[in-house]
Order: structure tokens, then sequence, then C-alpha cells
């Protein structure tokens, strides 16, 4: 099968027969063999019965029903999970993404060696202060932090060679870094498109501005995961090190000084009316947490079951 298209979608009943009638006629010009993989996360406006209908229509469409909301993360999981192609292509049922896009996409992975093709939302039809604006900012810190050096990571429209989506796992609110899951698994040739941005049609959206902060919080978290969940000591433990010696040192400089104004019966001040006496203890004492916490990150690790999965690409 050349390309399995997987979309997530909550309460789009409205614009899924277009979508369906839209793909399909894209898949029939490239004379392209396909599925169409539709994951209701939870719909309560009759998204699934006309899931139910365009199967009946459409033997490429493949349905899961989800009995409640989990979120798109778990709806992507499944539909990787599912995925067939040779090409896996994600993209939102609302219409604000192009099909047309996909050929050229597919080609981009089969031709030019990429691993994952991201879309690029160059010129959005969104409103500035509430999405534009705070995405900008989004994505310059995506891109400071993962070093992967993309426009838009939240752009739904993503082409990826099938290795890479069995070989990465997607949960909580992680579906706007499949990038950088992907280069952590050893997929570094992530590529960009300028895609085709169009004003939605059909219904409102279905995220807030708690995205923006939830998604900075699940940038620091898959950051550290990516990094360190084999080796939380190289990170706990460094940082707990050096901030120990640093109180230590200040600790030294104080306990010195205080020896000194002794010797030579100098006036001076009790060591505990000092201030920096007690910042040193602070850091001695939180230096002293983190390396212990580091420790037991590192035991935890060593016990876990998939300590030994490593991609493998090829053997012989």
């Amino acid at each position: 099968m050349d390309i399995s298209l997987v979309i997530p979608l909550l309460n789009e009943a409205e614009s899924l027969d277009e979508l369906n009638d839209w793909i399909h006629q894209v898949m029939t010009d490239h004379a392209c063999s396909y599925e169409l993989i539709m994951i209701d996360d939870g719909s309560t406006d009759g998204s699934w019965d006309k899931i139910l209908e365009l199967k009946s229509r459409n033997p490429a469409v493949k349905g899961v029903k989800f009995r409640r909301n989990y979120g798109k993360s778990a709806a992507l999981q499944i539909g990787f999970q599912m995925a067939k192609g040779e090409v896996v292509v994600t993209m939102d049922a609302d219409l604000q993404d192009n099909p047309e896009e996909i050929p050229e996409m597919r080609r981009m992975i089969l031709e030019e060696g990429y691993d994952l093709v991201s879309g690029w939302k160059k010129k959005r039809y969104d409103p500035v202060l509430s999405k534009n604006l705070p995405s900008k900012l989004f994505n310059w810190a995506a891109r400071s932090l993962s070093g992967i050096r993309l426009h838009d990571f939240n752009c739904g429209l993503k082409a990826y060679r099938n290795a890479v989506i069995k070989g990465i796992e997607v949960y909580g609110e992680m579906h706007r870094y499949i990038p950088v899951l992907a280069k952590s698994s050893g997929f570094p040739n992530i590529g960009e498109k300028v895609v085709q941005h169009q004003e939605r049609k059909y219904g409102v959206t279905k995220f807030g501005m708690e995205r923006f902060i939830n998604g900075f919080l699940d940038l620091l978290s898959v950051s550290f995961v990516t990094r360190f969940a084999k080796k939380p000591m190289h990170l706990f433990g460094m940082i707990g090190t050096l901030m120990f010696f640093l109180g230590f040192v200040a600790l030294l400089i104080i306990g010195i000084q205080k020896w000194y104004a002794l010797r030579h019966q100098v006036h001076g001040s009790l060591v505990a009316d000092n201030v920096f006496f007690y910042i040193a203890l602070t850091c001695m004492i939180i230096g002293s947490q983190l390396f212990i916490g580091g420790f037991l990150g590192e035991l935890v690790s060593r016990s876990a079951s998939d300590r030994n999965h490593y991609q493998i690409e090829d053997e012989c």
C-alpha cells in the first residue's frame, strides 16, 4: 500500500464528506493506493455515524471510535498502530489541511530520503493575537530546545516513513513533538514543506490558549525524556554535584575568614550572622538531594523493562 492517512477528529461530522471526496480524488489522480484511518476521539455530533456511512461508500475508509475523549496523541498512536502504508500521512479533519500537498510530501520521503516531512503553514488564516503570535513564540522555544529547525511544529499535516511511526510512542500531549521523538529514535532526516493553509469552513477550533502553556510544559518533558530517560544521573547528578561543590567552597571561604580573624584577634561577626553561610548551606542540601534523586532515578531506569530496547535499522 502506498499511503496510510491517519486522521484524528472530534465533532467534525460536517466536514467528513468533503474531506473523503477530496482525498479520494487526489489519490486517484496520482494513482496511489491508500487507506483512510479515521479516529473518532469521543465525538458527540454524529461523526461516527458519518464514518460508517463513508465506509459503506469507500472501502479504503477504516474507523475507530473512542468511548470518550482521550486527546489527539492517543488517536494518533492508535492510527499509527493500524497504518500499513509505505508512507504515513497525518492531517486534521477540519479541511484546513490541503490533501493536494500529500503526493509531493510522499515524493520527498521516497526520492529525497527524508524520514519525516513536516508541513509549514507559512501563511495562516488564524487570529494574530490568539494564535499566530503565541505559535511563533512556541515554535521558537521548540527549535531552541530540540535543535530541529522546523518553523511549524504544531502543523497537523506531516508525512512519515512507516518505520518512523512504528518506532515511536505518542502519549500525553506529545503529538506536537513527534519530530523530536523521531530524532531521538534514530530518524534524523527531517524535512519541511510549505503547505497551503485553508480557512476553517465548518465548526470551531478544539484548542484554546491553554495549549501553548501545556505545549511548553510538554516541551520540557520531552526534552528531558529524550535526553536523560536512560541516564537521569547525568542531569541530576551533575547539577547536584555542582551545587554541593559551590556551597562547600563558600563554606570553606567563610571558615577560613573566621579562622583568620581568630588567629589575628580581629573582631568579626559570628558565622551564624553571615547570610552567605545559610545560602551555602542551602546549596549543599539541595545539591545532596538532587544527587540522591539522580541516583534513585538511575535505579528505576535500570530496572525498567525497556532498558535494553534499541532501534535496529538493519542486520545481516
